[in-house]
């Protein structure tokens, strides 16, 4: 096996463990409100707690895979994970169950950017569409299997062993790296920029925290607006201070790149409406239609394996349609059809539900394949771990907003129509409004050039030849 791909599929094993952990959960959140007395939508927490540990931990990702080395980093990561596993697991209150997912978040902000780092400094510039779909393959297997998994045992066991399953996975992704994962580090690195991680995990701690806040009375709104505007303020001194900063922790210096700024920002605003999914599904189908969570998960599970068909076929979708139309046709595809999903009702065929979740995973597979690749297009191998820190925020920042954007527009909708309790309508509006803000993201890929990326959509040649006369 090339050593490429062994690293991609090594990798993937730590995506597998975290991918199937979020999708276990989103399909297991009503019966954790149900045992924990709480809200369902007041659940969100769970899911935002993580990501916003994510969202201020990764930025230092970069930074200490360079000092301690890949491998190190990389397997400590996972060990923490899983130790946050086993307490999410025992978690008996929503504060306990939240402390556990930000320790397990600790793990996660090292244990993917890192883990996508090395396959990054691995590969040829020519072969990274390909890397990147090989590594996200395995990883699949963990929304795949998620979903089924998390509602049969949910339904016929205990909501608990849904975090306990990563035990075993996160044994094998360590006892594998430390075998085949060389422990790159940089010869030189720069200094810690202490003061742009505080004000950046700050900025970014308060502005999530406070958007996953609004609404159901969990704090005051006045409390709350204060919040989000100190975090405003806060990120506002951090841009000051990244400009003069060489060594800033999130180089805003790539946003002048023109595909890396299309790759986050545009992939930004694409997974807001994406980000709210996982969490919208399983209350429509499980409270909204009254399914049971083996019932929600083994239709979910679709999108999952809409989005594996398409890792066979990303390169050569992009190599026929090219980074931009493919970015721009595709994101309103893909925001057509979550918005299709305010058609379901308990009424519609079990089938027809799974074939559109079928093809709406699918499409929005290509759209993630893309935004990853073109990310990088650009990118030179010394900015690489800067690079997938900031690309890496962004995504992460971005699932937790979207969560909190779709809980808050669920709350509309409710007061809209002057709904007492949660009802399927007001879950199928806030597909239209996420899907809305999906397609948005046009706007954004629309300003690249007919040709950007057109390295990464096909081979070198002088690569090619250069290869096939090593192999004689």
């Amino acid at each position: 096996m090339r050593p490429a791909l062994l690293t991609a599929l090594i990798v993937a094993t730590a995506l597998f463990m975290e991918n199937m952990d979020g999708t276990v959960i989103s399909t297991s959140l009503p019966a954790i409100a149900h045992d924990l007395h709480q809200d369902p939508i007041v659940l969100k927490l769970a899911l935002t707690s993580y990501m916003l540990t994510l969202a201020v931990f990764i930025p230092a990702s970069g930074w200490v895979a360079d000092r301690f080395g890949a491998r190190t980093v990389f397997c400590s990561a996972i060990v923490v994970f899983t130790l946050g596993s086993i307490c999410c697991g025992a978690s008996n209150s929503l504060d306990t169950l939240i402390a556990a997912r930000v320790f397990q978040g600790l793990g996660g902000a090292m244990m993917v950017p890192v883990g996508r780092l090395v396959l990054l400094r691995s590969v040829e510039k020519s072969d990274l569409v390909d890397a990147l779909a090989y590594l996200t393959v395995p990883a699949l297997l963990g929304p795949v299997a998620g979903p089924p998994l998390g509602g049969f045992i949910t339904t016929y066991f205990n909501w608990r062993w849904i975090f306990w399953v990563n035990v075993p996975i996160g044994v094998l992704g360590v006892a594998l790296s430390l075998r085949f994962i060389a422990n790159l580090r940089e010869v030189d690195v720069p200094r810690f920029d202490f003061k742009g991680f505080l004000l950046s995990g700050a900025g970014l701690l308060g502005l999530i925290s406070g958007l996953s806040l609004i609404g159901r009375g969990m704090a005051p709104g006045l409390e709350v607006a204060a919040q989000i505007a100190v975090s405003l303020v806060l990120l506002g001194l951090y841009v000051r201070h990244a400009g003069g900063n060489e060594d800033a922790i999130l180089d805003l210096k790539l946003l002048q790149i023109p595909t890396f700024f299309s790759g986050v920002v545009g992939g930004l605003i694409f997974r807001i409406g994406i980000g709210a999914l996982p969490f919208l599904l399983p209350l429509l189908l499980q409270l909204g239609f009254g399914l049971t969570p083996f019932a929600s998960g083994s239709l979910t599970f679709a999108t999952a394996v809409g989005a594996m068909a398409m890792k066979f076929t990303a390169s050569t979708a992009l190599r026929w349609f090219g980074f931009r139309r493919t970015l721009v046709v595709n994101a309103l595809i893909s925001g057509a059809f979550m918005a299709s999903y305010a058609l379901f009702t308990p009424m519609t065929p079990h089938w027809l539900i799974f074939l559109a979740l079928l093809a709406g995973g699918y499409f929005r597979s290509l759209e993630f394949t893309a935004l990853n690749a073109i990310s990088y297009a650009d990118i030179d191998t010394p900015g690489m771990s800067r690079a997938t820190s900031f690309a890496s925020v962004s995504q992460q920042m971005s699932g937790a907003v979207g969560v909190a954007v779709a809980a808050v527009c669920i709350q509309l909708i409710q007061v809209g129509f002057g709904d007492e309790t949660l009802v399927a309508r007001d879950l199928s509006l806030s597909f239209v409004a996420v899907a809305v803000i999906s397609s948005l993201s046009t706007l954004i890929f629309a300003t690249l050039k007919p040709d950007a990326g057109a390295a990464l959509a096909m081979k070198a040649p002088a690569r090619e030849e250069g290869a096939a006369a090593a192999a004689e």
